[in-house]
């Protein structure tokens, strides 16, 4: 290949942290005018004529660029180069602002920018993506993803069907769009009705009306939820409120073509909605004018691939960088988000009236009704569901799906386990034998190892054991599952009990006549920093399917999480945990960093990390065996740096493995690194 002078720098696809870098290739003269930044392409790499995937970053001009110098990654590299091997797009796939979020929010957690882009980018789809080549006229390509040549569209005109944010003070969430403004908003607790029939939560009334007043300003907007059933809620009330209007929904759940187009929807040079889940707030988006998050303390938000970075995280180093309006949504309101709001990061927003659900707190109670104790709960909540059940459908809200889902030894009461690998055995119904529910292994003729005990006996129940014992408590009636196996969405005004877990509850016609909250102790008895917060938040989102006037009884719990419901106070809440994260120095109140790897790989980055001043650590202690870990608090002015060492320390450990003489590779690298681990403490 003939070198045309052309010097195309990439980012290769690749989970190695020490190929984390900016590599320079030459443009041979037969691609010159095919290569642009944001493309992907392919590059020689290493020996043996191994090809890998990579992408444009920038193509420039040695002769005006700088040279590089020992010391320097940025500038170019003035020796002799290998040449690109090939293009395999001419789509520009990662646009300016996504790849600057990538180096960001890779930089923020000790990561990789390849592992941000992955999340960024679909897998390429061929005929998906020449057919939206071929509709597409020539376009204007930037020679760096540090720039961008496509010039902000119009403002258009949607038409809004109806007046905009009724029940909020009158232009307050207008200012927010118009002046971009970063906001706290609390939801109005309420359903409401569209014109086909059905329900919303009006919180999804809410984000679609802020979308709406993006896009007819000429900007787009990306809307972050949870899940398919809350994409699903706004995407309804968009199709009511305009339903000519431009509309991208990125979802996991959609099949891979689908996905990819709608992901080319999105690089076009006009404004347009995108909804989706955590994924969403990576998506490429022209004038970007708005992002919203719905709820942004659901656990769904956690990305489980490294580098691990939140959604609420992504989309504050997005809005900094776009300088857009941001809002948080919800009916309740997270710690972090709290502590935005105090530090006058973000603004409060809240309803112009008070209306919220009304909201019964009560203790198990002992009462000689035999259908009470049968029903597992208090007198004063079983006569609540008899009478609201002649007028339409009452919600039960349990902990768990399934029949049984955990058992214990009759004789001794310690947890029932699996002989074959110690997980929890459970019931999936009553005639079911017993199995475990890591493996499957069914549990016929087991034997306690702890008493030698035969006998088995029910510790929690499920969906399923309660619908049988509501079905007994109230005969007749109607008695619906919605769990993670039954999935309902919506549902009528006819009498019914609903038994549901968190999070899975249908959106009835007109709200439930009553709702109970079951298991709340069991609830708090989990082991973790946030279960307090995350059980406001399942609570408040279950109370605000109420109908008006609607009761909703809480069950077993008291205290001030308990006040906080009925007050409808979940700020105040949240303030109080936030002080006593600060006193005890536990996440938001500083950011930590878990440290897991064999003893020695742990010392030598917890040494690195002794040169950072104001540091906390914690252990190391043993998890799995040769690992242990160790965590590591720090304030947010240390994050920069904290990240920085141990990054360099993961790529030091990564760059032992190396293949000896003898043709056997050493194990793998051990050492992992995870900011702000949500469950960690």
């Amino acid at each position: 290949m003939t070198h045309s002078g052309l010097v195309a720098r990439v980012l290769i696809e690749s989970p190695l942290p020490q190929l984390d870098h900016l590599f320079d290739y030459g443009v041979p003269a037969e691609l010159v005018g095919q290569v642009a930044a944001g493309m992907r392409v392919k590059v020689p790499f290493r020996s043996g004529g191994r090809v890998v995937d990579a992408y444009v970053i920038e193509v420039l001009d040695p002769r005006t660029a700088r040279p590089r110098s020992d010391s320097e990654t940025d500038a170019v590299f003035r020796g002799a180069l290998s040449p690109l091997d090939s293009v395999v797009s001419t789509a520009v796939v990662l646009t300016p602002d996504v790849w600057k979020l990538a180096r960001r929010l890779a930089d923020r957690a000790a990561g990789n920018a390849s592992d941000i882009i992955r999340l960024a980018v679909p897998p390429r789809q061929v005929r998906v993506e020449k057919a939206w080549l071929a509709a597409q006229s020539v376009p204007v390509v930037p020679s760096t993803v540090a720039e961008s040549a496509i010039p902000a569209p119009s403002p258009v005109s949607i038409g809004l069907a109806a007046p905009a944010f009724v029940g909020y003070p009158t232009g307050r969430l207008d200012s927010v769009i118009m002046e971009h403004h970063r906001v706290a908003v609390a939801a109005i607790p309420e359903l409401t009705q569209l014109t086909d029939g059905s329900t919303i939560g009006r919180w999804a009334q809410t984000l679609a009306e802020l979308a709406a007043l993006t896009l007819s300003a000429g900007q787009s907007a990306i809307l972050c939820v949870p899940d398919f059933r809350d994409q699903d809620q706004v995407q309804a009330a968009l199709a009511q409120l305009a339903p000519t209007l431009p509309l991208s929904r990125v979802d996991a759940r959609q099949p891979n073509p689908d996905r990819y187009r709608a992901f080319l929807a999105c690089l076009e040079p006009a404004p347009r909605i995108i909804l989706g889940n955590r994924s969403a707030v990576y998506a490429p988006a022209h004038n970007l004018g708005l992002i919203a998050i719905w709820d942004d303390g659901d656990p769904l938000y956690s990305e489980p691939l490294s580098p691990y970075v939140s959604t609420r995280d992504a989309a504050l180093v997005r809005q900094q960088d776009s300088d857009c309006a941001l809002v948080l949504l919800g009916h309740s309101r997270s710690v972090e988000t709290q502590r935005l709001v105090e530090l006058e990061y973000l603004t409060e927003v809240n309803p112009a009236t008070d209306r919220h659900p009304r909201i019964i707190p009560t203790d198990f109670q002992s009462e000689p009704d035999q259908q009470a104790r049968a029903a597992r709960i208090p007198s004063a909540a079983w006569q609540a569901a008899r009478e609201a059940l002649a007028h339409g459908p009452v919600l039960v809200q349990v902990a768990s799906p399934g029949y049984a889902p955990m058992l214990a030894c009759q004789s001794c009461k310690k947890a029932a386990r699996c002989t074959r690998c110690q997980g929890p055995l459970g019931l999936k119904s009553a005639s079911a034998v017993p199995s475990c529910r890591w493996c499957g292994a069914l549990a016929a003729g087991w034997t306690c190892a702890h008493c030698d005990g035969t006998k088995l006996r029910v510790v929690t129940l499920g969906t399923g054991r309660t619908a049988e014992e509501l079905g007994r408590a109230f005969p007749g009636a109607l008695v619906i599952i919605a769990d993670g196996e039954h999935t309902i969405q919506t549902l009528g005004a006819q009498p019914a009990l609903v038994i549901a877990t968190r999070g899975a509850e249908p959106v009835p016609t007109g709200g439930y006549r009553t709702i109970l909250i079951l298991d709340g102790e069991r609830m708090l008895a989990r082991e973790s920093l946030r279960v307090a917060e995350d059980c406001l938040r399942w609570w408040a989102n279950a109370a605000a399917l109420a109908a008006p006037g609607a009761p909703v009884l809480l069950t077993g719990v008291g205290g001030g999480l308990a006040r906080a419901l009925n007050s409808w106070r979940p700020d105040i809440f949240a303030a109080s945990e936030l002080a006593d994260r600060r006193h005890l120095r536990f996440p938001p109140a500083v950011r930590v960093a878990s440290v897991t790897g064999t003893a020695a790989d742990v010392d030598a980055a917890l040494a690195d990390l002794g040169a950072v001043a104001g540091l906390d650590v914690l252990g190391p202690v043993d998890t799995e065996a040769p690992l242990v870990r160790a965590v590591v608090r720090f304030g947010y002015a240390r994050g920069d740096e904290v990240a920085h060492v141990l990054k360099a320390a993961v790529v030091r450990n990564a760059a032992k493995r190396r293949k000896p003489k003898s043709g056997s590779f050493q194990p793998a690298p051990t050492l992992k690194v995870r900011f702000d681990d949500p469950e960690l403490l």
